[in-house]
């Protein structure tokens, strides 16, 4: 971790070119050896298949992040288990385009209208760390407001979930690897989960090492869905959200110490003078064994499905750095299955999500003694 860190201060300087040279062909070398070791079930289009133990190894998940919660939090002061540390929660709109082609048009891309969205950007887990001396990683919680029709979960009336992480592949490619990275995070020993005699997972590390990276600013990198989510009935996708701006911002500092917090820093400077804009992008599963909807560490190729621009989520300018919005941020549920059924989670890790989110969500509040809160958009904050 000392030579992680360290790199991380020098990162930006070799970066950009290793990345337009070198991560995209490495990738697919990657990708081609991890197919070449996965068998080929024979699923369609979106169709699941249950893995053996499923229930078990997810009792496992909850179990270790109850575990660690209680060892790092006291009550009161419980943050979630993972994507832990928040560096800003705003106000957001999510614009469907108009014209999208017709296999597009399902759920909340059915026809062009505007969503009000809480948007929050937060960091890694399961410790709330100095920016830089984190793993590189940062993720992104959209919570859109107003969405009509029955959810899947009940307990949300009319919100839709979305989630995207700064690599395009999970961390863990199901849950039985992701109950073995839990029990490994629990020992404070997450680089064994991937260097071991017994279930390696080098591939795994390899696909994560080419994204994360020394940051610049939460609106400065794109997010991936990595699982699949329904497209309508019998037609599968992932999500990713792009940022429309190719500007990076200086690391202050660099090689030295910069501001703990100094991507929640740009993020204020950002929207103190100028609105956000990201492109929401939707990748249609064509192929099901190379694009499979079991296996999340399966980078989906473009080659065989494209990015396309499905909607806009625009952040305008305002101040939401203030303790109060802060603290908002701790008050929200984010649970992939608040969604209408034309978007239900598909996958071994998004069932397990079902009840992992809810059941550390409950038990995050409880510790809090604050009650579950379904946002409205109209929240007003000091």
């Amino acid at each position: 971790m000392a030579f992680v860190h360290l790199e991380r201060r020098f990162d930006p300087i070799f970066r950009p070119a290793f990345d337009a040279l070198l991560r995209d062909p490495i990738a697919a070398l990657v990708t081609a050896v991890i197919n070449a070791k996965r068998p080929n079930d024979g699923l369609k289009i979106a169709e699941e298949k249950l893995m053996p133990n499923e229930e078990a190894y997810l009792d496992s998940i909850i179990n270790s992040f109850i575990a660690q919660m209680r060892g790092l939090w006291k009550p009161g002061m419980f943050e979630r288990g993972g994507n832990t540390k928040t560096h800003g929660i705003v106000r957001a709109e999510f614009i469907v385009h108009d014209g999208l082609a017709p296999e597009l048009r399902h759920g909340i891309y059915a026809e062009p209208r505007t969503y009000p969205a809480w948007v929050r950007f937060s960091g890694p887990g399961p410790y709330i760390t100095p920016d830089i001396d984190d793993v590189g990683f940062m993720s992104i919680s959209i919570k859109l407001m107003g969405v009509p029709g029955p959810k899947l979960m009940e307990e949300e009336k009319f919100t839709q979930d979305m989630f995207g992480v700064s690599t395009p592949t999970f961390v863990t490619p199901d849950t039985e690897a992701n109950a073995q990275l839990q029990i490994n995070s629990l020992k404070n020993a997450t680089i064994f989960h991937f260097l071991n005699l017994h279930h390696p997972h080098v591939l795994d590390l390899i696909m994560q090492g080419l994204w994360t990276k020394t940051q610049s600013s939460p609106f400065e990198a794109p997010y991936f869905s990595c699982v699949p989510y329904l497209l309508g009935e019998g037609q599968a996708m992932q999500y990713s959200v792009w940022p429309r701006s190719a500007r990076k911002t200086p690391i202050p500092r660099l090689p030295f110490r910069p501001p703990d917090d100094y991507l929640r820093n740009a993020m204020v400077a950002t929207l103190a003078n100028e609105d956000v804009e990201f492109d929401i992008r939707l990748q249609l599963q064509t192929e099901p064994f190379l694009m499979p909807i079991e296996n999340n560490g399966v980078l989906w190729p473009e080659k065989l499905s494209p990015r396309r621009s499905a909607a806009t989520l625009r952040i305008p300018r305002q101040t939401f750095n203030s303790p109060a919005q802060m603290d908002f941020a701790r008050k929200l549920s984010y649970n992939p299955w608040h969604c209408i059924a034309e978007h239900r989670p598909l996958g071994n890790q998004s069932r397990a999500r079902r009840r992992m989110y809810d059941t550390l969500s409950r038990f995050r509040h409880e510790m809090n003694g604050v009650p579950l809160y379904e946002p409205t958009g109209d929240e007003v904050f000091d």
